[in-house]
């Protein structure tokens, strides 16, 4: 399940995973990032994972063909989790965008929303 978090604006896409994403929770962010990039902006995406056990792979392949179809639309991205692969998971993206990718664990979440604005 994907939650878009009060703290969105702007530019600033927040979110928060729980258990599976599935293609649904996918195409709830895709309207959000084009409002984004069509106001001729870049995209902050502050990622929350808590109880998160990954992707339906439906969901996981919709996903990464809409952050590689936006990979230069992107300028920040904060991965905040609480597992060992979420933290690798964020080390994987990297190479498929230009944007500053950082992971934080659940306990430094204040500090991730700053880093974010």
């Amino acid at each position: 399940m994907l939650q878009i978090l009060e703290f969105t604006k702007n530019n600033i896409i927040a979110t928060r995973a729980e258990d599976n994403l599935t293609e649904t929770d996918i195409q709830k962010i895709h309207p959000l990032i084009h409002n984004i990039v069509n106001r001729g902006q870049k995209v902050r995406w502050y990622f929350e994972m808590e109880n998160f056990s990954g992707w339906k792979f439906n969901a996981f392949w919709k996903d990464l063909k809409m952050d590689l179809s936006h990979a230069d639309d992107y300028e920040k991205i904060a991965m905040v989790g609480e597992k060992k692969w979420q933290e690798w998971i964020t080390q994987f993206m990297k190479p498929l965008t230009n944007a500053e990718i950082r992971y934080f664990d659940l306990e430094e979440k204040e500090e991730a929303k700053e880093w974010i604005n």
